[in-house]
């Protein structure tokens, strides 16, 4: 009896390992290095972007952006998405600052591989799960912003759009982003379902990505890119399997004892 749960403890880890990789699957191991989302506004392929605007620069060499898409990435209420930074008055522009270096990495960075996963959305057809953000990174975006405010945690969804542009939902309060975000982890994972996830890892450590760089120090994210294409197991355990994993061992002492 002993064997036969610890086989069905063994199946059950397996098949909640598979269901953790949602959303979509990941691409093949060979289209991870060098490629662009199939996203609203990427290229079909990276390539040089000579005057790329501002915050996206660092990109120049090999982007995923246009010029024109950099341009519109400075800009309050743009129209790549009609987002309002302002949805609970002036953003402090600090904060701004890096809401500008998160969008020009999702936009231009063809170093986003390894964590590109399908999706079935009208807009688009990938989006990244879980990209490992260098904890430096989170932390300064949490206190650049911290005292600015927001009505929401997760800003993917759950907007009212009738204005053409993102307002409050009815009843979504405003309050400062410490409310809303209590610890920079909470502010990386959530504002853009878990698109990010902050890592115990710093700048060049060659295990997390940079949102923002010194282009003349060369790209850094192609180091982290190529480690976990060659190393796809040596990300942390799937959002969702830890609760799971420690039920189950909780459980099997009782199957036994039965």
């Amino acid at each position: 009896m002993a064997w036969q749960m610890t086989q069905l403890l063994l199946l059950v880890l397996v098949a909640a390992a598979w269901g953790a990789q949602v959303p979509g699957t990941p691409r093949a191991r060979t289209n991870l290095l060098n490629v662009c989302m199939d996203a609203k506004h990427h290229k079909a392929e990276p390539g040089p972007e000579d005057s790329l605007h501002e915050q996206c620069s660092p990109w120049r060499k090999n982007a995923c952006c246009s010029v024109n898409t950099s341009i519109e990435a400075h800009k309050d209420i743009s129209y790549l998405y009609r987002f309002n930074w302002d949805h609970c008055g002036k953003m402090e522009p600090a904060c701004k600052r890096h809401f500008i270096q998160d969008t020009c990495l999702y936009e231009c960075s063809p170093n986003l591989g390894p964590w590109i996963r399908e999706v079935n959305q009208s807009w688009r057809r990938e989006r990244v799960l879980g990209v490992p953000l260098c904890k430096e990174d989170c932390q300064i975006w949490w206190e650049d912003c911290r005292t600015s405010y927001t009505c929401k945690s997760n800003w993917h969804k759950g907007w009212d759009w009738t204005s053409g542009y993102n307002q409050c939902p009815v009843k979504a309060a405003c309050h400062r982003f410490d409310f809303y975000f209590p610890t920079p982890a909470a502010l990386c994972n959530e504002i853009w379902s878990h698109s990010y996830k902050v890592s115990n890892y710093g700048r060049g450590s060659g295990r997390c990505i940079q949102m923002w760089f010194d282009p003349f120090q060369g790209n850094p994210n192609e180091e982290v890119a190529r480690f976990y294409a060659e190393n796809p197991t040596s990300g942390s355990t799937p959002q969702g399997m830890g609760p799971l994993l420690l039920n189950l061992t909780q459980m099997l002492p009782l199957w036994l004892l039965n």
